[in-house]
C-alpha cells in the first residue's frame, strides 16, 4: 500500500470519527450532563465540541482528497504535517495519561474502545509521521 492510500484511509477514518461524535453525544448523554454545568461552561463545551468536529472533518478532507498536496515537498505541506503529527501524537499520549484507567479497566467494552482508539491515534500519527519523513527525504 502506498503512502497516498494510507493518507486516504486516514481521511475516511476521520470522517467516521466525525460521525461517531454524534453517537458519543447520545451514548454518554452529554446533552443531559451539560445541563448541570454553568451556562458559560456548557456553552464553551458545546462550542469546543463543534470546532473539534469541524477540525477533524477538515483533516479528513485534506487527507482523503488532497494527499498529493500533503506529500508535495513544500513548506506549507511540512508545516501541516508537523501539526498533524503533534496533534495526533498528543492525542495518543492523552489517551493513556489523562483518562483515568478506572474509566475503562475491568469493563470489557470500555477496554476494547480504549485500545481500539489508541490504535487509531497511533495509526494517524504514524501515517502523518511517514509523510513528514518523506517530505524531509526529498
Amino acid at each position: 500500500m502506498t503512502l497516498t492510500l494510507h493518507l486516504q484511509i486516514v481521511g475516511v477514518l476521520m470522517f467516521l470519527l466525525f460521525l461517531l461524535n454524534f453517537v458519543v453525544w447520545k451514548r454518554f448523554k452529554w446533552w443531559e450532563e451539560i445541563q448541570k454545568l454553568s451556562m458559560l461552561t456548557r456553552q464553551v463545551f458545546i462550542v469546543h465540541s463543534f470546532f473539534i468536529m469541524l477540525s477533524i472533518a477538515g483533516f479528513g478532507v485534506v487527507s482523503l482528497f488532497y494527499p498529493g498536496t500533503l506529500l508535495a515537498p513544500t513548506e506549507l505541506g511540512r508545516l501541516v504535517l508537523i501539526f498533524l503529527v503533534v496533534f495526533w501524537g498528543s492525542r495518543l499520549v492523552m489517551q493513556w495519561c489523562v483518562y483515568d484507567w478506572r474509566l475503562w479497566r475491568g469493563d470489557r467494552f470500555n477496554t476494547v474502545v480504549h485500545f481500539v482508539f489508541s490504535g487509531v491515534w497511533a495509526y494517524f500519527t504514524g501515517v502523518y509521521a511517514a509523510a513528514l519523513w518523506r517530505q524531509f527525504s526529498t
